[in-house]
């Protein structure tokens, strides 16, 4: 038996954007909630009581300016848990430096190689999950000192990458604005559910 490929997103708006463009026939397409907690917990549920070959967290992303610009697609090498750890005197300390946990999952290479090959036009790069979406220039280039090869930033992958376990595991966003400051007037949703449509055609063929 063939088993389906699992794509979760955040809010239905990019669910109906990927089952746009993605095969009906082998690829199961599902809002899971906003942010990493709903993100997990919503997407364990769904693995619970299906069976499936692979999990994508897809939808759209805002993207580092100079690394993945509005309109882009990005694949996730690696999908980071940004803020999970202390702050401390010298600088933030990610959960791995307090010896608690892990906040980095690496894309299953295999299935992140057949996205690439599928969309060569797309941006590779770490991907970073936050709970708060970044709103200001300060923290956006905190972010871009600290993650050299972040390219954009979501609120779901690092969940939803926990929550696939050992099943293949990848991030597709498309960019909808830059990091930075919250200037609605920059957002380019329109363009950005285009590009995952478009992105969204390729997942079977990489992964079937």
């Amino acid at each position: 038996m063939v088993h389906p490929l699992l794509v979760v997103t955040a809010v239905a708006a990019e669910a109906e954007a990927v089952r746009a463009g993605a095969d009906p026939d082998h690829v199961i397409v599902e809002p899971v909630g906003v942010g990493p907690a709903a993100a997990a917990a919503s997407t364990a549920r769904l693995l619970a009581t299906g069976h499936y070959r692979a999990v994508i967290s897809a939808g759209i992303a805002g993207g580092f300016p100079g690394r993945a610009p509005v309109g882009a697609t990005v694949i996730g090498s690696r999908s980071i848990a940004a803020d999970l750890g202390a702050e401390s005197p010298d600088g933030f300390l990610p959960i791995e430096e307090l010896g608690f946990g892990r906040s980095r999952v690496e894309a299953d290479p295999a299935l992140r190689a057949a996205l690439a090959a599928a969309l060569p036009d797309a941006v590779v790069g770490d991907v970073l999950t936050l709970a708060t979406v970044t709103g200001t220039a300060a923290t956006a280039e905190r972010l871009r000192e600290r993650f050299p090869a972040a390219v954009a930033e979501a609120m779901e992958g690092f969940g939803v990458a926990v929550a696939a376990g050992d099943l293949p595991f990848a991030e597709l966003r498309a960019i909808s604005n830059p990091v930075g400051p919250r200037d609605r007037a920059a957002w380019r949703l329109k363009e950005a559910f285009a590009a995952l449509s478009t992105a969204s055609g390729a997942l079977w063929t990489a992964c079937g």
